[in-house]
């Protein structure tokens, strides 16, 4: 713990505390929004303003392993080469180890499946350029070196990624396509969820359109086009306006069950990623077809239409 003094009056927490502890600030605000700094004994935000006298305290998190194993899991392999692999991520597979999901993980696969993946893009993450939530299925691309993560990584950083979901929602929408531009931040009083309910969020925008409806059931089939990437986006977008996607046990739909098909996870699906193949910038598209849980669903509900 320490004190404010006069110099770091006025500043923002995560200067203030990236200052203090020798970290970088990104890594700071991570422990902010994780919950772990607290300002006078209350939660801080990134970006408040320290006074002279208030007390910081930060409890770091324990030190992550320095290694992640490679584990011979299988993987839905879409597309390979020497700069990029493609896969379909089914759902309940956990992206990169974390608390709770030391092993098992995407990483874990891909190390067995690459063996010179290690280290690219950092010890824990090798190869991982954007994720997936543990519940939702569909395409990823994975960086095989360094070269080709960097080209990934800023064009998911300008936003120019070319993306489509697929989700069954509990609404019948009026419209047939809409969008919501709301930022997207941590929830005020749960850490592990996010809201756009916050004085904090950033900038996030996704466009959606009606497939198909299913009034008897009081449902729909909606494709998405998130515009950029915050973390649970269209979770938290589409419940923000009515339209909470089944199976979603966190933002509103805790239902599990529909049309006699019971869902173990959120009814949304990673359908198609685009972008520019990062050693020519020639574009490429890759598709990932409709998991047999979310299809069974969508056929019941289609079935229950006649």
């Amino acid at each position: 713990m320490f004190r404010v003094e006069e110099t770091g009056a006025g500043r923002r927490l995560d200067l203030v505390l990236a200052a203090a502890a020798g970290i970088a600030r990104a890594q700071a605000r991570r422990w902010i929004d994780e919950g772990r700094v607290l300002v006078n004994a209350r939660p801080g935000r990134p970006g408040q303003r320290v006074r002279p006298g208030d007390a910081l305290e930060a409890r770091p998190p324990e030190p992550e392993p320095a290694r992640v194993t490679a584990e011979a899991i299988p993987l839905q392999v879409l597309y390979e080469d020497a700069d990029i692999v493609v896969i379909d991520k089914p759902a309940g597979l956990v992206v990169h180890p974390a608390p709770g999901h030391s092993g098992g993980t995407l990483v874990n696969a891909l190390l067995h499946h690459c063996s010179d993946l290690a280290g690219v893009g950092g010890v824990l993450r090798p190869g991982i350029v954007h994720r997936l939530d543990k519940g939702t299925s569909g395409v990823m691309v994975v960086a095989k070196h360094d070269l080709a993560h960097h080209a990934l990584a800023s064009q998911f950083k300008r936003h120019t990624i070319e993306r489509m979901y697929r989700a069954i929602v509990h609404a019948t929408p009026g419209a047939g396509e809409g969008r919501v531009d709301r930022a997207v931040g941590r929830h005020r009083h749960d850490r592990k969820r996010m809201s756009v309910a916050t004085a904090c969020g950033r900038d996030a925008h996704t466009a959606w359109r009606v497939r198909a409806r299913f009034a008897r059931s009081g449902c729909a089939e909606l494709e998405v086009r998130p515009e950029t990437g915050r973390t649970h986006q269209i979770r938290v977008h589409l419940a923000s306006v009515g339209m909470p996607i089944i199976g979603d046990p966190v933002y509103g739909s805790r239902a599990t069950g529909i049309a006699g098909v019971t869902l173990a996870r959120p009814a949304l699906h990673a359908a198609l990623l685009g972008f520019l193949h990062p050693r020519n910038a020639a574009p490429v598209r890759f598709e990932a077809p409709l998991p047999l849980d979310l299809a069974a669903c969508l056929a019941a509900l289609a079935e229950r239409e006649r």
